[in-house]
């Protein structure tokens, strides 16, 4: 079967994420229909998957994701997605991230980064993640961020530990200092906001957690803006599509898929 391309999906190799006052949250990884719903539309269309992770070990799945909830209170559509999930061997066995590098990411049409607090542990200041972002910034193709995903796009910066180091210890003026540089800037964006996040810090992670995402890209240089909380709502600028929450995993499929098309349209007419 021939494909239309092939799509890069970025997930974490984290089994714990650091909190405050040295708590950890263990359950920390992808939220199951911020992976599997892009990443089932996106098959369906015809693209290929590939799945890497800075160690290329299992990702975990955030046990508070795989709920009704998300699916639209369907839970006969929950199990669909569930059993899909099952079916994704990439996903069990993903690729590191510094091999999809040496085997060329000029082959891939466009990058994925799907949510929960996975980003959240390594990709935000993975040098590998790093070298991916800024590929397909230069070369223009889709880069498509979810909820918590947004906060790979800190990988890109020439020196992203030090500024997630920075932004741990509360240091904002430090932090944005140290953001000189990032291919980001200036960029409109979203992510899970504050609001969300500290609705979900005494149900979900039991603490609270290093800093708030929107905050951290607005320290970086991001032009950031959030709606409502679980109110769907993404947005596009240039390279760039990303979604709040876990709500707006359709409405970041309905510029996703478009902009996929326009890419391979362009490429053809080349």
């Amino acid at each position: 079967m021939t494909t239309k391309g092939k799509v890069l999906v970025l997930v974490s190799s984290g089994h714990g994420l650091s909190l405050k006052d040295g708590k950890v949250y263990t359950g920390a990884g992808y939220y199951l229909n911020e992976l599997t719903v892009p990443v089932r539309a996106l098959m369906k269309e015809g693209y290929e998957i590939t799945f890497a992770n800075p160690k290329g070990n299992t990702p975990q799945m955030d046990v508070h994701s795989a709920v009704a909830d998300f699916f639209g209170g369907d839970e006969a559509k929950l199990q669909d997605y569930l059993k899909f999930r099952d079916t994704l061997t990439g996903l069990k066995n993903p690729t590191r991230i510094s091999d999809v590098i040496a085997s060329g990411l000029d082959q891939y049409d466009a990058v994925f980064v799907p949510g929960g607090h996975g980003p959240m542990m390594d990709l935000l200041d993975d040098p590998d993640a790093g070298t991916v972002m800024r590929h397909f910034h230069k070369t223009s193709k889709p880069t498509a961020v979810l909820c918590h995903g947004p906060i790979s796009l800190l990988s890109a910066l020439p020196n992203s530990t030090e500024v997630v180091a920075a932004l741990s210890a509360g240091g904002a003026a430090g932090a944005h200092a140290k953001a000189q540089g990032w291919i980001y800037s200036g960029y409109k964006m979203t992510i899970f906001s504050t609001a969300e996040e500290q609705q979900r810090e005494p149900l979900e992670i039991g603490g609270k957690v290093l800093f708030y995402p929107d905050f951290a890209l607005r320290t970086a240089g991001g032009d950031v803006s959030v709606v409502d909380p679980w109110k769907s709502y993404v947005l596009q600028d240039r390279e760039l599509i990303s979604g709040q929450n876990p709500f707006s995993d359709e409405a970041l499929l309905k510029l996703l898929l478009p902009a996929l098309n326009r890419r391979r349209e362009s490429v053809s007419a080349a």
